[in-house]
Order: C-alpha cells, then structure tokens, then sequence
C-alpha cells in the first residue's frame, strides 16, 4: 500500500537520488564535446536497457515476460520519458548546467497540480503548496537567479528543459494513476530505455550525427550516464514511485538543483549565486512542509 509521508529509509534513499542526478546535466555537457545529443542518449539508454535486462535474467525476475496488459501504457510510458530526455540534451546546447537544473525542477508543481485531478488521494494541502514553494524558492536563490546566460539562445534552451520537466511530469503521473502502477519497476523502466533508444539512435542517424571523438572525460561521463544514472537510479526512483505519493517523492527532487549547481561549479566551473546556506535551509523547510503527516 502506498504510504502517505516519507519514512527515514525513503528520505535517505532520495538524498542519494539527487546526489546522482545533480551531476547528470554536468555529465551530458562533458559527453557533448564526443557524443551529440540524440546519439548520447541513444547509448546511454541502449547500454542501460541491456544491463536492466541482465540484472533480470540473472535474478530470476520471471514477471517481467509476463502478459500484464502493460505494453501500450509502456510504450506511451517511454515515449514521454524520451521527450524529456530529447529536450534535455537539446537544451542542455544552449543552456547552462546550472539554469537546467532550476526549470527541470518545475517539475514537483506540474505533478502536484495533476495529481488534484488524477491521484485525489495525494492531493497536496496548502502547508505543502507553501512547501513546495519554499523549496523553489530556495533553488532559485542557490543559482543566484535572476543571473544572465552565457548564451544568446539560453532561453530557446530554457523552454525545452521547462518543456522537459513536463514530460518528466506526465511520465510520473502517467505510472502512478494506471496499471503500470503495479507492474514491476524493471519491466516499466525498461519500456522506456528501449523506446528512448530506439528514438535516439534513430534520430541521431536521421541527423546525421557520429561520434567525434574517444576522449577520456566524455567517455566516463557517458558511462556514469548508463551505468549509474539510467540503469540504477532510475529503477530506484520507480520502486519509490510504487510506495509513497508521487507529489511528495516529485518535492523531494528539489534537492537535485543544490547538487547540481555544486557540480556545476567544481567541474564546469559556472558561477552560482553567495547565499548557498540560505538557499539550503528553504529547501529543507520546504521538504519537512510537504512531508507533514
């Protein structure tokens, strides 16, 4: 049954998640220099699906290959999860690291504010509505926004990751308000590499995009992206999502900004805003709001 707050083991296992994603969009802009958009996330989510899929032949998981009525759900599962991803690597070519961080973490407003028609069970109180503000607010100030791009076209950028944070939404939302809900992660999870895959590569190719290079950097970013990130993180956050409120896990995201601006810094070296202790203590305050019992 789906718990209605987060417990110690829940929150410690979403620090974790945040700590990984954070670094994500540094690692895409370190791959770009090799690998193009489409064809990184083609590799990436190949690479991935084929570890998920050993991880379950090698573990037994006999559901997985089981008639469940999920595939058409699946497969417009993965398409959602590939616009994000599609628009994320995109962006991520004429936006900062940093700003990236601050609009694909519009994403916990877009769920909450579907969950009220689709989840009414999880349906977000006013204390959580101030919460979920408090947290924005607190990565909003982290970043030092209002802070000028270093691109001209950053805001073409901006609107295709705020264009991502929805689709990450609706991926969320989409799994928790049908059957996929009790369908096992594994099998949802790799509904979406596949059909992530298959749009990468196929749109890399349609593009014309190759590998430019092999260097060192690009590579271990790649590898951290397909090992770490979608193989590993992204089942667990699928667990997640079958035991507690998709608005309350979607809140606890807000912490991803704060790693990734720190990332951002010590790797890409992209300046952030002085109020760093400040920004921190909003984010947490506005967590313990959402996550009132």
């Amino acid at each position: 049954m789906s718990k209605r707050s987060l417990d110690i083991a829940a929150i410690a296992m979403l620090v974790l998640l945040c700590a990984s994603w954070g670094g994500q969009q540094v690692a895409v802009k370190i791959a770009l220099p090799d690998f193009p958009p489409f064809l990184q996330m083609g590799i990436r989510s190949a690479g991935a699906g084929l570890l998920v899929l050993f991880y379950c032949l090698a573990t037994g998981r006999g559901r997985l290959f089981v008639r469940d009525g999920s595939l058409w759900l699946g497969l417009f599962s993965g398409l959602l999860f590939s616009g994000e991803f599609v628009l994320i690597y995109l962006g991520l070519q004429w936006t900062d690291a940093s700003r990236t961080s601050l609009f694909l973490y519009t994403a916990p407003f877009f769920v909450a504010l579907g969950a009220t028609w689709l989840l009414p069970a999880e349906r977000l109180r006013w204390p959580q509505w101030v919460g979920l503000g408090l947290s924005f607010c607190g990565t909003a100030i982290v970043m030092g926004v209002p802070r000028g791009a270093t691109s001209p076209h950053a805001w073409l950028g901006d609107l295709m990751i705020i264009g991502a944070a929805v689709f990450w939404a609706a991926t969320t939302l989409g799994i928790k308000a049908t059957r996929l809900a009790t369908a096992p992660p594994e099998k949802v999870l790799l509904y979406q590499l596949a059909m992530s895959a298959v749009i990468g590569l196929g749109a890399g190719m349609v593009t014309g995009e190759s590998v430019r290079g092999v260097s060192l950097a690009p590579v271990l970013a790649l590898t951290y992206q397909t090992v770490w990130i979608a193989a590993t993180t992204f089942l667990l956050w699928l667990r997640l999502l079958t035991l507690y409120p998709a608005s309350t896990l979607q809140a606890g995201t807000s912490m991803s900004p704060l790693f990734g601006v720190a990332a951002a810094a010590l790797i890409l070296h992209e300046p952030v805003g002085p109020m760093f202790l400040l920004a921190v203590a909003l984010v947490v305050s506005g967590l313990v709001l959402v996550n009132r019992r």
